[in-house]
């Protein structure tokens, strides 16, 4: 059964990936990926601390705690679980932009995109047109452009979500 899912998803993987061999895709994503590695995610939070009013310390320093926590997360699995990148295990898959790290599994921009979406959602609800949308084109990125495979993007979002849950609550 794991043989199947993981030629599965070396399937899939490669099927995404081929979309970086169009050159205007491979620069919008990888512009995406560059975006929602900190930048955009930057922009999001100032536009939504400004509307906090006299909760945007709060607000900022909730922000802040969260994705602090999610990068000791995902830096401690990485270094623990050793997966390689998919360009780097398959010559096959085009690698469509320098990683940040080494490892794959878990996807650290994807933790990052779903946690600072349902936490920034949470504080200004109408910001979910643009951040969802958002969230999930830096997730596609990370596979279009070689340096996830599916699995680590699925488990990325899903730690993301429960970090972001998790800190709303204990905030509440």
């Amino acid at each position: 059964m794991v043989e199947y899912l993981d030629d599965l998803e070396l399937r899939v993987c490669l099927r995404v990936n081929a979309l970086s061999r169009i050159v205007l895709l491979r620069r919008f994503f990888s512009g995406v990926s560059w975006l929602g590695d900190y930048p955009g995610w930057v922009i999001l939070g100032v536009i939504c601390a400004a509307g906090q009013g006299d909760n945007a310390i709060p607000f900022v320093l909730h922000a802040l705690a969260t994705a602090g926590a999610g990068i000791i997360v995902y830096k401690v699995l990485k270094k623990r679980l050793v997966r390689e990148r998919p360009y780097v295990t398959h010559g096959e898959i085009v690698c469509g932009a320098a990683p940040l790290d080494r490892y794959s599994f878990p996807s650290g921009h994807t933790l990052h995109a779903i946690s600072l979406t349902v936490l920034y959602g949470a504080y200004e609800p109408m910001m979910l047109i643009v951040m969802a949308p958002f969230a999930a084109l830096v997730a596609a990125s990370r596979i279009v452009l070689g340096l996830h495979y599916p699995s680590d993007v699925l488990v990325g979002g899903t730690i993301g979500a429960a970090l972001a849950t998790s800190s709303i609550a204990l905030v509440s």
